[in-house]
């Protein structure tokens, strides 16, 4: 169960505490590592033949405590606005919504977790975004109605491959 790969997963947790100390330098260096150990892990993971349902749950929800942390941080800082770090992690809401739907369908045992294609792209421009708001840079409006615009793609994608999964 645990592997390198798994590692790299849990290595994004003491990463998103270091985002404390309050030096941007540390902190983009921070983002950086926690990006490069999201872009091999899973990598690591295939070509061990190491990939498990632990793994393919554990590297999002690293992901995600990484963001909301960092968010977080950030939110206290005053270096964005709670309607924007909703819009940030509105993809999350989405998959909430994809959980209470597979518990309800009664498919959440059967269901497979992999990543999808929109949620990485969402993934990384969340990562990209990080870097800028560390960096004082002011994004406009919009970018954050794109967060939007990811997530409702990522759920689509979502339901797609669950009922392609359950369609003999």
């Amino acid at each position: 169960m645990f592997n390198l790969a798994n590692g790299l997963s849990l290595l994004r947790a003491p990463l998103a505490l270091l985002f404390l100390i309050e030096n941007t330098s540390l902190r983009i260096a921070v983002i950086f590592l926690a990006m490069l150990s999201d872009s091999i892990d899973g990598f690591l993971a295939r070509r061990a033949n190491k990939a498990s349902q632990f793994g393919a749950v554990l590297d999002p929800a690293m992901d995600k405590f990484f963001v909301f942390f960092v968010l977080g941080v950030l939110l206290v800082q005053g270096r964005l606005e709670i309607w924007e770090a909703c819009a940030f992690i509105s993809r999350d809401f989405f998959l909430i919504f994809f959980g209470i739907y597979l518990g309800l369908s009664g498919h959440w045992n059967a269901y497979q977790c992999k990543a999808v294609r929109w949620g990485k792209i969402s993934t990384a421009l969340q990562f990209f975004v990080l870097i800028g708001l560390t960096l004082n840079v002011a994004f406009p409006w919009y970018l954050y109605c794109i967060f939007i615009v990811l997530g409702t793609l990522a759920f689509l994608e979502l339901c797609q491959v669950k009922k392609s999964a359950t369609t003999p």
